[in-house]
């Protein structure tokens, strides 16, 4: 159980309360640091599956954990920037990718309770997704549009690929859900 790749996994849990804590501190380069510790977190969802995979040391304690540490702190992350920038534009993707998360878990439990797990393994549009996902969430926690008086524009960028994510988050959902259509509808 006390594997690399779960030891990784579970400083992703405990980083979400320090990510939240930091970032609502009133400091200066509070959002930055908090994005940091964020982007750190995101790192190490990559690094725990390799080195699972690459030392042999996949468990079913990891399998379990890694996806609901991934939901957890995207999770997190989403409602903080729904928070923040208090727009639309933020919020609406924010509760789509939330509600997908959910339905999409929902569906791979019930799938695997069925028998027929591997029908929604994670495609490469669930992988873009997360990219897309990830990189909007550090731009738009970080809050930076420009750093010494250089632009930067994370702000702007993290809207966009939000919104990316978004779409290929509903994409993905229906690529698992047609799918699974056949064993759902008996």
């Amino acid at each position: 159980m006390w594997t690399i790749p779960n030891i990784l996994t579970l400083v992703r849990v405990l980083a979400i309360p320090v990510f939240v804590v930091i970032y609502f501190l009133n400091w200066r380069w509070a959002h930055e640091a908090a994005a940091f510790v964020f982007w750190l977190a995101a790192i190490t969802d990559w690094f725990d599956g390799y080195l699972a995979r690459r030392l042999g040391q996949t468990t079913p304690f990891g399998a379990f954990l890694d996806p609901v540490a991934d939901k957890l702190i995207v999770g997190a992350a989403l409602l903080m920037i729904t928070h923040t920038y208090n727009d639309l534009w933020i919020t609406l993707p924010s509760i789509i990718l939330l509600g997908r998360e959910i339905f999409v878990s929902a569906l791979r439990e019930w799938m695997a309770s069925s028998g027929h797990r591997d029908t929604v393994n994670v495609s490469f549009i669930g992988k873009a997704k997360t990219t897309a996902q990830m990189l909007a969430l550090i731009g738009l926690l970080s809050g930076l549009e420009e750093f010494m008086g250089f632009p930067l524009y994370w702000v702007s960028l993290g809207k966009i690929l939000l919104l990316i994510a978004t779409v290929l988050s509903v994409w993905s959902m229906v690529i698992y859900l047609k799918a699974a259509w056949r064993f759902l509808k008996g």
